[in-house]
């Protein structure tokens, strides 16, 4: 990995106005350029808003029109977006899409995996774990519950990924954000030595719903590289720095302070984890 400079952006996203949130990406966007960040990641479904019920009515396919406007503002401004779609499938239930929109023009996705119990009725599940390979730095990308899931930030990790960007839409209702990350988000960003880099919808969503907002920066030892908890629009920049990650994947170190803990496994026991359910308490 190379020393990167990114910017996450807490967004208010008005559910069914794709056009004033794309101009909020196009916003954004420019800021993040004159502040020179090279990859900016917007929050889940920020395109549409975040809408259960009507998610089915309002997705698009990829390409599309929200897709080539955003790749046209990658171009632009020769950055890396990753933005917030509700994608149509081959059913009647979309997927929860992130997709990533290259400078070069290149545009790829990733269709979250695991989805929340009030998600299941309307939205379709994805079925790949890509990485995805920039210049200076490989990317994995999980969106909100995902997190939740160890496995998927390990998978990621052993395909190379250094950097995992976790666009979320959590509502305000569940309790204060940064407490939360903190216990579980520091968890992934140690156990895999990787930056995690997570940020949120807030305010209104024009329907009731309120989301608390949140942006959160994690080096590969879980340490807070930057925040901003503040509960409004804005932008956070952060500088990568390579080094500690380097550091810890090459082997570099002649302690155990700065182990790659994933070069240490036993495969050969965790295949029960492929079998045995998970233990309810009827309580």
């Amino acid at each position: 990995m190379k020393d990167l400079r990114i910017a996450l952006v807490q967004m208010q996203a008005v559910i069914g106005d794709v056009e004033g949130n794309l101009q909020k990406l196009a916003f954004f966007t420019e800021k993040a350029a004159r502040e020179k960040a090279e990859i900016i990641c917007f929050p889940e479904l920020c395109v549409q808003g975040y809408h259960r019920e009507r998610a089915a009515t309002r997705a698009e396919p990829i390409p599309g029109r929200s897709t080539d406007f955003v790749s046209r503002l990658a171009r632009a401004f020769n950055v890396l977006i990753l933005f917030g779609l509700a994608e149509l499938s081959p059913g009647p239930k979309p997927y929860i899409t992130q997709v990533l929109a290259f400078p070069d023009g290149k545009v790829e996705k990733y269709r979250k995996t695991h989805l929340g119990k009030s998600e299941l009725p309307y939205f379709s599940p994805g079925d790949r774990l890509p990485v995805f390979a920039t210049e200076k730095a490989c990317l994995g990308v999980e969106i909100c519950w995902d997190l939740h899931f160890p496995e998927v930030t390990t998978i990621l990790a052993l395909k190379g990924a250094e950097i995992i960007f976790a666009p979320h839409a959590s509502p305000s209702i569940v309790g204060n954000r940064r407490d939360i990350w903190l216990k579980y988000l520091s968890a992934r960003a140690y156990d895999n030595s990787l930056f995690v880099a997570a940020t949120n919808l807030v305010g209104s969503c024009g329907e009731g719903q309120e989301f608390c907002g949140g942006a959160l920066v994690l080096d590969p030892k879980g340490n807070v590289v930057a925040e901003d908890f503040g509960g409004r629009e804005s932008i956070l920049v952060a500088d990568l720095d390579a080094a500690l990650l380097n550091t810890i994947r090459g082997n570099k170190s002649p302690s155990m302070r700065h182990s790659f803990y994933l070069q240490f496994r036993r495969p050969e026991l965790y295949g029960e984890l492929l079998h045995l359910p998970a233990k309810i308490n009827p309580g």
